[in-house]
């Protein structure tokens, strides 16, 4: 990802516009065209967050259409999250070398074909190799439209700018469920990647038209060996991550051996990375910026927050409080609202309020809604699920504008763009193990709550002698296996709860984190690398 083959040996790259008014004017004097490069920006971002999360509601629809079992089917969804993890790192280098609006021109028109092979599969081979190539291209999506809003904007609209911005990357996981739902119960599984061919032209018209290409770097060396090293740990580790629960961790050989090349491949990557004398595929420069390095913490939390969250809704709504597909989505899709709420209003305050009290801010607010989750019951009305969920996307629009400004607004512009890929790859790491560790959480907490919950059924029991033997029938095989199936149920809920409580305590805990941060003080430089328009 480093810019420069002597990064590590000569400091930060020159910045390729060596001319600061000519950089300012590209940040002010944007007119019309920074409103339309804005949509057609948007409109990628939002067609690849939301490929991360719509697909997976109609997995049992494609199993059976496809002919596939519940442990080959997931691999549409590892496919994606694998292949888009190993190449997000690389978008750094390839914008520097070919230039940004070529790698992004060339990133949509291969996620939307990509989309449509994905909607004419006929086979599982067929879908998991398609849903590889829109994880391949679909990698550099959002880091690209970070760097360019970044970019398109002058400083003081930096926080106006990643509330946009952040709307798209937030509202995506949100509502795909919700909208994959819906295209599978009224069209077909396949029409969830078709929506995506309309989007996919609209948004490559608009950046062919009005973004102008940055300067490009041909003689850029690559680190082959780096890349490989930090691509096999980060695929291996999603796989690691995405199957352990599916095969029972570490009772699998499988998973034994991704964990092991994981660790390996990264171990050889440090290395490589410590003693390189010039060229190098991480620029270590980042690491420098204090700003930057806590960013990355804190938003690996937002992405462990959001997408847990997101996972563990659906299943306790459906299958523990017998929601529909569309109630669930419905009950769950006010938490969309109060993240695009708090964005807009996080992106006027930012410039008055010390960001960093935003961020604690929507942490808390977070924090209070887990707690609120933590108290559900199996008697509850739909308002007791719709507020919590409508507090936690408050919280997190608060933290996600001026965390995203923050870590950004001590960082040179030359280092944007291996910055935003780092960015997004923190979050989407931070989601895998969220969503794995919450998932198996809930599965061997299941099994501890049953054998606890076992213990009081017995005849010794006042509740067992007043009313059970009458309610399930213990005298029979079927009544007893009714009782143990309520008993699963009521495991299965504690299970839940108990995850939402970690996460809370996880959220708490995050705050301090938030005072290591620095607030920008006086101009930092030039505010863009290059023209953004033509």
């Amino acid at each position: 990802m480093s810019q420069t083959s002597t990064s590590n040996a000569a400091g930060p790259n020159p910045n390729p516009n060596p001319n600061p008014a000519q950089a300012s004017a590209s940040g002010e004097g944007q007119g019309s065209h920074r409103g339309l490069i804005t949509v057609a920006i948007i409109l990628a971002t939002i067609m690849q967050t939301l490929d991360s999360t719509i697909a997976n509601v109609a997995l049992p629809h494609m199993a059976g259409n496809l002919s596939a079992s519940q442990d080959q089917i997931s691999w549409v969804l590892t496919s994606y999250i694998v292949a888009a993890a190993i190449a997000t790192p690389l978008t750094g280098w390839l914008s520097g070398k070919y230039g940004r609006k070529k790698v992004f021109m060339t990133s949509v028109v291969g996620f939307t074909i990509a989309s449509a092979l994905c909607g004419i599969s006929g086979t599982l081979a067929e879908i998991v190799l398609a849903r590889l190539l829109q994880g391949l291209f679909g990698a550099a999506l959002v880091p690209l439209s970070q760097a360019v809003m970044l970019d398109i904007n002058p400083r003081h609209k930096h926080a106006q700018a990643m509330a946009v911005w952040g709307m798209a990357v937030m509202i995506g996981p949100i509502l795909g469920p919700t909208l994959g739902g819906w295209l599978t119960d009224n069209l077909t599984w396949r029409w969830v990647f078709f929506i995506n061919l309309p989007i996919g032209v609209l948004s490559f018209l608009g950046i062919k038209a009005y973004i102008r290409e940055t300067k490009t770097q041909p003689e850029l060396k690559f680190d082959y060996l780096g890349c490989i090293t930090l691509s096999l740990s980060i695929g291996f580790l999603q796989m690691f991550l995405d199957r352990g629960e599916l095969l029972d961790w570490f009772n699998s050989t499988e998973i034994v051996i991704e964990a092991t090349c994981a660790a390996v491949s990264f171990a050889y990557f440090i290395v490589l990375t410590a003693t390189a004398q010039g060229l190098s595929f991480f620029n270590v420069q980042l690491l420098k910026d204090r700003n930057f390095v806590t960013g990355l913490a804190l938003y690996f939390m937002v992405g462990l927050l959001l997408y847990a969250t997101r996972a563990l809704l659906p299943p306790l709504l459906q299958t523990l409080l017998g929601y529909p597909v569309v109630t669930a989505g419905l009950v769950i899709g006010p938490s969309g609202i109060g993240t695009m709420m708090s964005m807009m209003m996080a992106g006027r305050l930012a410039s008055r309020i010390d960001p960093r009290a935003l961020i604690g801010l929507g942490f808390c607010l977070t924090a209070l809604s887990l707690w609120q989750m933590s108290g559900y019951t199996f008697v509850m009305q739909q308002s007791d699920i719709v507020w919590p969920g409508f507090i936690q996307g408050l919280g997190l629009g608060f933290v996600s504008v001026p965390l995203t400004t923050m870590t950004f607004s001590t960082l040179a512009p030359h280092l944007r763009p291996d910055g935003t890929s780092i960015f997004s790859l923190s979050r989407n790491i931070g989601s895998s193990i969220g969503i794995s560790v919450m998932q198996t959480l809930v599965t061997r907490n299941t099994g501890t709550f049953h054998s606890q919950l076992v213990e009081h059924i017995n005849y010794a029991n006042p509740a067992m002698q007043a009313g059970l033997p009458w309610l399930y029938n213990l005298g029979t095989q079927a009544g007893a296996a009714a009782l143990n199936e309520e008993i699963t149920r009521q495991a299965a809920f504690l299970a839940y709860i108990n995850d939402f409580k970690i996460m809370m305590v996880a959220t708490l805990v995050s705050v301090p984190l938030v005072l290591l941060m620095r607030r920008q003080r006086g101009n930092l430089g030039p505010e863009v690398e290059a023209h953004a328009l033509d």
